[in-house]
């Protein structure tokens, strides 16, 4: 797998090269369980799933549900996958017991169905298990990837959110990063990143953060139109995406293609009032991006120095953090001296 070397971010635990910012991470929070609707209180459906979540000894419920998946009956499939997928969900010692009694071939069998119930249950039923870490590695050997793939692009809204935070989960395990590129998934979250709800965009943000520290998957995704949601969600500060989209958009600046992109979709006045309004993380990645862009462009160079941006560069070069800092005054001297060799090549230094 063919990683760009950089400074190291950590997140989840994990490392990824570009755009350390003092170890932070909050930008990207994790995965949650399923938010969909739950069964009407008065069902005997209701009644049931609660007590199955109640119950104190749940292997031999958990047996017979798995079994349920594959009758013949479709109630019957419906009824055992939205126990699963409550069983999950609600005790987290169940993820593992599920995965283990044999219901992950079935469930991804269901994510594969037309029925669209049955699809959204397990899709999400795959995510609540994926919550366990020890089921990663088993629900993409157990071939979920091209599924919840298909249900990313065919699913109702639910289950393509679902779908995206299931992805998500399993982009952790640096395996799974090309399978997942390869599999058709980077155009349809760049699309959910444009179209969908608060909650989609996140995960789609975050699932496309962790795929594109894989340098084929920025390539997928600059040719997907990423820049043009991440430049519109950076120019938003109302929509709370700032900060995923520019964490995001400073892993794709490093491919020459991304960079034309996002002068292309008017990104870099977007850049430069972040620099000037933006909190202080908002102006660390912002310059981070702005280094990356002018490193090796004269008329990049001159497009962000009309924008206005030396001026803010400057109070942050007095007022920010050691780092930030740094990088600002390492853009200003290349803003001043655009055919200068030698700050291009500190420009290189400081921008890992």
């Amino acid at each position: 797998m063919e990683e760009e070397n950089g400074a190291n971010y950590t997140y989840m635990g994990r490392n990824f090269s570009d755009l350390s910012i003092n170890g932070d991470s909050t930008a990207f929070s994790e995965c949650n369980s399923d938010r969909s609707g739950e069964f009407p209180t008065a069902s005997s459906e209701s009644r049931r799933l609660l007590l199955a979540c109640a119950a104190e000894n749940s292997d031999e419920l958990i047996r017979q549900l798995v079994l349920d998946l594959e009758s013949c009956s479709i109630e019957e499939q419906k009824q055992a996958v939205m126990e699963i997928r409550l069983l999950a969900k609600n005790k987290p010692e169940n993820r593992l017991k599920i995965a283990k009694a044999g219901a992950l071939k079935p469930l991804i069998s269901l994510v594969s169905s037309s029925d669209p119930q049955l699809q959204e249950n397990g899709v999400t039923a795959i995510l609540n298990l994926s919550l366990c870490d020890e089921n990663k590695e088993h629900i993409a050997a157990a071939g979920a990837i091209k599924p919840l793939v298909r249900a990313l692009r065919t699913g109702t809204w639910t289950a393509k959110e679902n779908a995206a935070c299931a992805l998500l989960r399993l982009s952790q395990l640096e395996e799974n990063k090309i399978a997942i590129g390869r599999s058709g998934a980077i155009p349809l979250l760049v699309n959910l990143l444009e179209t969908g709800g608060f909650r989609g965009k996140k995960d789609a943000s975050t699932a496309l953060y962790l795929l594109c520290s894989v340098k084929e998957n920025k390539i997928r995704a600059v040719q997907a139109g990423i820049m043009k949601p991440l430049v519109e969600l950076m120019a938003d500060f109302s929509s709370n995406m700032v900060d995923k989209s520019a964490y995001v958009m400073g892993l794709l600046v490093s491919v020459p293609d991304a960079r034309a992109a996002l002068v292309d979709e008017g990104g870099i006045p977007v850049v430069v009032e972040i620099i000037e309004v933006g909190s202080q993380r908002q102006k660390e990645i912002a310059v981070a991006i702005l280094l990356q862009i002018c490193e090796d462009s004269v008329s990049y160079r001159s497009m962000v120095a009309r924008e206005g941006a030396i001026p803010p560069l400057v109070a942050l070069s007095q007022s920010g953090t050691n780092r930030a800092k740094q990088k600002a005054e390492t853009l200003i001297e290349l803003l001043r001296q655009p055919r200068s060799g030698n700050v291009a090549a500190r420009a290189s230094e400081v921008s890992v």
